[in-house]
């Protein structure tokens, strides 16, 4: 099936509610777009989240510390760029 869709100044589409909903896209959502020839390819991409739990470890992590770590990671990558 094929539908007509309009672009906006800023370069948006709408995707069509019966293409959302097939693909499962909603606003928390994430999608992949990509130009083969002619034409642009439109992929859902799942969450690095929704992945939780799907990893067996015995190594146990609380959650502060995995926040703690990430949160020196993101200063000392910011401190990076301000050289």
């Amino acid at each position: 099936m094929t539908y007509m869709v309009s672009i906006t100044s800023q370069g948006q589409i709408s995707i069509p509610i019966r293409f959302r909903r097939e693909l499962s896209l909603d606003k928390q959502k994430k999608a992949a777009i990509s130009k083969e020839g002619n034409k642009l390819v439109i992929e859902p991409v799942d969450d690095f989240l929704s992945l939780a739990g799907i990893f067996k470890t015995k190594k146990k992590i609380s959650f502060k510390k995995i926040r703690r770590d990430f949160e020196y990671y993101l200063a000392k990558e910011a401190v990076k760029g301000l050289r």
